[in-house]
């Protein structure tokens, strides 16, 4: 068998724009390759393209568009509009796959690509492996009468909008509430405000003002400082933070504590278990807090760890039938509403869940005793062999021993961004400081060493 190079990652493919494989002349290929693919099972394949709004995002719209009417599909182009919505609207309008141009919670100096089946969930590995292997053929061009046709949906927006607001019963509002929404500067800047405001809301929008560049810059899920402040300082009842693409979540409470991904997974956890609505286990990844296991066990709901990342919680879900699962980040998976993690369908979740239990954000969450946990971020290339690293296995293992019985701790190359990631939690603090930075520093010396 052939061997060709692998571009998909964990979460697509993605990069820094200008290097390879995030260049015009790649996507060219890479909408072509798709097209091939596609075309092998039907005819006249009809694929979406959605993007959010990094400023490299009309270039590689438009190489992809060529790439795919070149090998003879059809496409409708949807604007700005957060990943999940790609994928409701792949679903919903009864296409053959969907393409997401978004880098989600990354800079604006990286870009990437996500793809979506038929059924609105990610392509299966053997789907990538074939368009892998097509990217590198000689470029080809159907013939002329062949060549496939692009529209604009002008209501992809007005949509994913009304798709959202039927994932709450009819009775659900906002009437009276205050929250404060940050947009990142994402996809989710004309969509999220909007529909919370719809339900009844009194809005107060940040974030929303994307100018192609300051995409998840000093706000939105991964810096929601700002998010907390103004929600202090507007006396909003609470905040919700989106990242650039709208699939992760934070929120914040009414004293401007951020509200996890762990801590959201519990609101609703308790919520549809009271409900009846929770099936199978809560899946949750290494990276999720001990607190939330106990709080599971104490629940009697069984609790599932699995590697990091959404395509593995969603596989252990569909695997033991259940419905909830998510990560520490605040990608949340509600998949009896939803085919893939939805940053605006989980805050509805858990708001719905708020208003069925009379109680706070803040409240809600204090059920759940968080175990001290702190993560260091060490930029570098080369992550995974940085993690084999001789000396740095050497005081992992020393590690290891110290948390024996006391605590965990998480050494991993990122699967989205060159960073190796340091994780280390127990009850003791102090001790969790201390062990959190001798393995990171294990890591950087074996970081100099290497350079």
């Amino acid at each position: 068998m052939p061997v060709h190079k692998r571009y998909f990652g964990t979460d697509g493919i993605r990069g820094q724009v200008g290097q390879w494989p995030i260049t015009a002349e790649f996507m060219l290929r890479l909408g072509r390759a798709m097209g091939v693919v596609l075309r092998r099972d039907t005819d006249k394949p009809v694929v979406l393209i959605g993007k959010d709004t990094r400023v490299s995002g009309y270039m590689f719209e438009s190489a992809l568009e060529a790439g795919l009417l070149a090998a003879g599909a059809e496409v409708r182009l949807l604007g700005p509009m957060p990943t999940p919505g790609v994928a409701y609207l792949t679903r919903s309008m009864r296409a053959d796959a969907g393409i997401v141009i978004s880098a989600s919670h990354n800079p604006h100096q990286d870009n990437g690509i996500k793809f979506f089946s038929a059924v609105g969930e990610k392509l299966d590995d053997d789907v990538e492996l074939a368009i892998e292997a097509e990217i590198d053929a000689p470029f080809s061009t159907v013939e002329s009468q062949a060549i496939g046709k692009a529209m604009r949906i002008e209501d992809a927006s007005a949509r994913y909008l009304e798709f959202c607001k039927s994932t709450v019963s009819r009775s659900f509002n906002l009437h009276g509430v205050h929250v404060v929404v940050d947009c990142a500067h994402g996809a989710t800047y004309q969509i999220a405000p909007k529909m919370f405001s719809e339900l009844g809301a009194r809005v107060t929008a940040i974030g929303n003002r994307p100018d192609g560049l300051n995409i998840n810059r000093d706000c939105g899920s991964t810096s929601p400082g700002l998010l907390s402040r103004t929600v202090v300082e507007t006396g909003a009842d609470l905040g919700i933070a989106f990242d650039g693409d709208g699939d992760r979540l934070q929120m914040v409470d009414a004293g401007g504590r951020v509200i996890d991904g762990d801590e959201l997974l519990y609101v609703l956890a308790v919520d549809w278990h009271g409900q009846g609505r929770l099936r199978g286990p809560l899946v949750g990844t290494l990276m999720s807090n001990f607190g939330l296991e106990q709080a599971m066990n104490a629940l009697g709901v069984p609790f599932l760890r699995t590697r990091v990342g959404d395509r593995f919680v969603m596989q252990a879900l569909r695997e033991r039938e259940g419905v909830l699962g998510g990560e520490t980040s605040g990608h949340i998976l509600c998949l009896d509403r939803v085919s893939t993690g939805d940053a605006i369908v989980s805050a509805l979740q858990v708001l719905e869940a708020l208003a069925r239990g009379g109680r706070s954000l803040g409240d809600s969450a204090d059920g759940m005793r968080k175990i001290p946990q702190t993560t260091v971020n060490i930029r570098a290339s080369g992550g995974a062999a940085l993690v084999a690293d001789a000396g740095v296995q050497q005081v992992l293992a020393d590690v290891q021993a110290k948390l024996a019985g006391l605590g965990r701790v998480v050494l991993r190359p990122s699967g989205t961004e060159p960073l190796v990631r340091v994780t280390v939690e127990a009850f003791d603090a102090d001790l969790v400081a201390r062990l959190v930075d001798e393995l990171a520093n294990a890591v950087r010396e074996a970081q100099s060493r290497v350079s």
